[in-house]
């Protein structure tokens, strides 16, 4: 990326119905691009509403094939709007075994590769492992028309190994499709410090790395009044110093356009070099799950 790159991050609300879905977030990512967004990022499952709320096997059906319907969809309208797109999706890979997958589209439409979630978290209103096999794929980058970018999903949020590694490979900016939201039992008590804390760990991917981060997550209520999730919204960019250069609301849906320079990731780095200080002769026992 040696051009400022403008990105758009699509915080929506999403409905029951997929096909609603989808063909709002269609009208989204025209009107993203009508507003000069070159790269467009989905936020997390974009197509449904949060369905690992709750361990259901009917919701399996959700599930697609990638390349699939979506993927087909989107990649027509990455080609028509000369854009790239990254959709996260709810990936059937074969009968029993899925995942939750980001699939990268380039602006000629070609379906540059996908990125798995390796991380699955299993808590209250999160039940992913029920529905989710780990990603096999690890960190990759892609090479997109308007730059290196690397894609991780949600829960990789909270674990600076992936950052890391998708950093040393060279992307310019991290992409976090999102869905992560209150519990109405816990939000008067923790919520503000919860949000604080989301934004805090990606905030410090940005500063640790010297590298710009793309944070998007969905908004609304979905689920039984006293048993859903508020999802929180407050998507945003990060700058490598991590400075917000661009954030959303909480509480509705925005088209969120921000523009990153390259020249200011070689400005932090060269004044705070962190790369170049790394003592990688030093870091084996982190392959280790515990060292007490």
């Amino acid at each position: 990326m040696s051009e400022k790159l403008t990105v758009g991050l699509l915080q929506r609300e999403c409905s029951k119905d997929p096909a609603t879905n989808l063909a709002g977030t269609v009208e989204a990512i025209r009107e993203a691009a009508e507003r000069g967004a070159q790269i467009v990022c989905l936020e997390e499952l974009f197509r449904s509403q949060y369905f690992c709320r709750e361990e259901n096997g009917d919701n399996f059906d959700l599930a697609e094939p990638i390349p699939g319907p979506t993927t087909e969809a989107l990649s027509k309208l990455a080609r028509q709007l000369d854009i790239v797109i990254v959709a996260s999706i709810f990936e059937r890979r074969a009968a029993g075994l899925y995942h939750n997958t980001a699939a990268v589209l380039d602006a000629n439409g070609a379906l540059l590769g996908l990125y798995r979630k390796m991380h699955i978290p299993d808590d209250p209103l999160y039940y992913e492992k029920f529905y989710f096999t780990p990603g096999d794929l690890g960190f990759p980058n892609f090479d997109t028309r308007y730059g290196r970018i690397g894609v991780l999903v949600c829960w990789d949020q909270w674990y600076p190994e992936g950052a890391r590694l998708s950093s040393l490979r060279g992307a310019n900016i991290l992409f976090y499709p999102t869905a992560i939201g209150w519990h109405p039992s816990e939000k008067a008590e923790f919520g503000a410090a919860q949000l604080d804390a989301w934004r805090t760990i990606q905030r410090s991917h940005a500063i640790a790395n010297g590298i710009f981060v793309a944070a998007v997550n969905r908004v609304g209520f979905e689920g039984p009044a006293d048993s859903g999730l508020e999802f929180w919204g407050s998507s945003f960019v990060a700058d490598p110093f991590g400075q917000l250069i661009a954030e959303s609301p909480t509480n509705k849906e925005e088209i969120l356009i921000a523009e990153c320079d390259p020249r200011r990731m070689e400005e932090v780095r060269r004044n705070w070099p962190f790369l170049r200080d790394r003592r990688t002769d030093a870091y084996a026992p982190l392959l280790e799950r515990w060292l007490g």
